[in-house]
């Protein structure tokens, strides 16, 4: 099994080393990492792998800590460690020209990384339905999504009942905005796969969602796509999507018309024709 060892060494203290299960297609092609949402793995971009790797990119999508496959660590999930969790996977891939994309809480790693680590390399930047700019309503910015007690609750809501929270933000995540985008096929695999997360790495990442990425976007260069569904029920548009696109300058934005949150499932087709006609530009 591809699995990659994260060392002890870490921002995080009494961190233990962990495993991090990635998938990695090889090949001499520009390479694109995937990196998925809330409670998901790198399973759920099946339906871009095989167009990428078609396009001749080589693709490495990787199961975030506590997700999927990857080992269920007691600790380390904020976005500081996850972001190190990626330089980890570009560092010993050696990754040159890279082209990172982000999907929903994913699209933190992507910012957190760069403006921690650099664009050095990195090519391009892709937020697809991202909790990015920053979500939590605070005084200084008061056009989020909603105030941190609601993190908190969602939280609480997820520890009091995983799989009736589970299949209810899985319902919302592909739903336009009352009906369901997807086949019930669709659904139940996303179910699927969220069931392989730990209550740990579900809880705290909700937690984790209210990171403020504002200053990580400042320090972005790197040409960079933002695309977003325009009937968004778990990250709304116009709190997330359309605040990055104003934030980063240069940016280019595609807006999903009828899109749900799990636009890369629901409209899977136009979702991979943006995403390798921004890869072909760079």
């Amino acid at each position: 099994m591809p699995y990659l060892t994260v060392p002890k060494e870490s921002p995080v203290t009494e961190m233990t080393p962990i495993q991090l299960y990635v998938e990695d297609s090889g090949g001499p092609g520009r390479p694109v990492v995937l990196i998925h949402g809330w409670p998901l793995s790198a399973e759920a971009w099946s339906a871009q792998t095989d167009a990428l790797v078609a396009a001749g990119h080589r693709v490495i999508a990787y199961d975030r800590r506590g997700f999927g496959r990857s080992d269920k660590a007691p600790n380390g999930y904020d976005y500081d460690t996850f972001a190190r969790d990626l330089d980890e996977i570009i560092t010993q891939l050696d990754l040159d020209g890279a082209v990172l994309v982000g999907f929903s809480m994913g699209g933190g790693e992507v910012a957190r990384y760069l403006g921690t680590y650099g664009e050095r390399r990195v090519a391009g930047a892709v937020l697809a339905a991202s909790v990015t700019p920053a979500l939590c309503i605070t005084g200084d910015n008061p056009d989020g999504g909603m105030p941190f007690e609601g993190f908190a609750e969602l939280r609480n809501q997820c520890r009091g009942d995983r799989q009736g929270f589970l299949a209810q933000f899985m319902t919302n995540f592909f739903s336009n905005p009352d009906a369901l985008a997807v086949s019930q096929s669709q659904l139940d695999e996303a179910l699927r796969i969220a069931g392989q997360g730990s209550d740990q790495a579900l809880q705290d990442s909700i937690i984790a969602w209210a990171t403020d990425f504002r200053a990580d976007l400042a320090k972005l260069t790197v040409p960079t796509l933002v695309i977003h569904g325009d009937s968004d029920n778990n990250v709304p548009f116009e709190a997330s999507g359309q605040r990055a696109h104003a934030l980063i300058q240069g940016s280019r934005l595609h807006v999903v018309a009828g899109g749900p949150h799990g636009i890369n499932v629901s409209h899977a087709d136009e979702f991979n024709r943006v995403l390798l006609d921004f890869i072909a530009s760079l």
